[in-house]
């Protein structure tokens, strides 16, 4: 089976060309056509000799995910429908600010961790995806923005991280290359609904990357009902780990937590808040549940969130209240599903 060029690091490409015979220099042109001048067919690259173009074809992939559909909301949120090369689908979403572009990057063809307010949960998981998958589209969303810079990196789209780790780390080594992307681990950050094995595996590799913590209950009962994830590693223990995690890194863990109304909005869910985040140095990301159709939950009022927000005010930790962005387009958090 062929590499994928995306695949590969920029030493794994220059190692590849010495095995191959291929002069050095070589890597950097190709490299500087495919992360630089945004061209992936060979065809284009024309300080590359003909001979050397037939060469790479035989011995690299330069497929890219195609674009089936693409929709834009009122305030220039795009979601774009990407089918692989397996006909398997999944969604990205670019999402523009004044001097700043985020995306953010599915990790996985549908998801396995059942969360129950989450359209992708509904797929169940598919497969995850390769790397090339998902640096593809981050070239595909710098590609589409053309002259202006993708500034930030999230792996908030369908699946879970966690469970593709291996994948998911060589992609953010990729990003971070200069020869590559040149995304600063300050803009990248990785999403998880707490998987404990991934998180102290991330501790432990050394990878300097932002980490959000979807928590959306700070009662376990609660959690439980919303998130099954919390019947296999329960809050306290992964209060536990990532208050370990906290001490290896430099960059302070993001909760996210999606406000669902008459259900995780209470007074006791606030004290419990207080005592789950109250020690550990974080920032609280308060979200409006986005409602999906076929699910059960509602999305709380503007007054029932302004009590709740305001009443999480006296927390030592940052809290803020983050806009869902694409609502109209099921582009917004938990609403992905790779509809064709």
């Amino acid at each position: 089976m062929q590499n994928h060029v995306l695949d590969l690091l920029p030493e794994e490409l220059t190692a590849l060309f010495r095995q191959e015979g291929i002069p050095g220099f070589r890597s950097k042109q190709l490299l500087n056509w495919i992360y630089t001048n945004y061209k992936i067919d060979l065809a284009e690259m024309t300080n590359l000799p003909e001979k050397l173009r037939q060469q790479l074809t035989s011995l690299l992939d330069f497929q890219l995910p195609k674009i089936v559909k693409q929709l834009q909301a009122d305030d220039g949120t795009t979601k774009f429908l990407l089918k692989l090369s397996d006909q398997n689908h999944i969604e990205m979403v670019l999402i523009p600010n004044p001097g700043k572009n985020t995306l953010c990057i599915s990790s996985q063809v549908g998801c396995s961790r059942g969360c129950r307010f989450c359209a992708t949960a509904r797929l169940g998981l598919v497969r995850n995806l390769h790397v090339s998958e998902i640096v593809a589209q981050v070239w595909i969303a710098q590609k589409f923005l053309s002259e202006q810079k993708l500034t930030n990196i999230v792996f908030m789209g369908m699946g879970e991280p966690m469970d593709n780790l291996p994948n998911v780390l060589k992609t953010v080594r990729i990003l971070q290359k200069d020869e590559c992307f040149s995304i600063s681990p300050r803009r990248m950050t990785i999403s998880t609904s707490g998987v404990i094995p991934g998180i102290k595996k991330l501790a432990e590799s050394g990878i300097k990357v932002k980490l959000a913590v979807s928590l959306n209950a700070a009662i376990q009962a609660k959690r439980e009902e919303l998130m099954p994830i919390s019947k296999i590693y329960t809050l306290a223990e992964l209060k536990k780990v990532l208050l370990d995690f906290r001490q290896k890194t430099a960059y302070r863990i993001t909760f996210e937590y999606v406000m669902i109304k008459d259900f995780n909005m209470g007074k006791e869910d606030i004290k419990a808040i207080f005592a789950f985040l109250g020690d550990i140095s974080c920032k609280l990301n308060l979200i409006k549940w986005n409602e999906v159709s076929g699910l059960p939950y509602k999305s709380p009022s503007q007054k029932e969130m302004e009590i709740f927000i305001n009443a999480l005010q006296k927390l030592s930790s940052a809290v803020t209240f983050r806009q869902s962005r694409g609502a109209e387009i099921a582009a917004a958090c938990g609403q992905l599903a790779a509809n064709v």
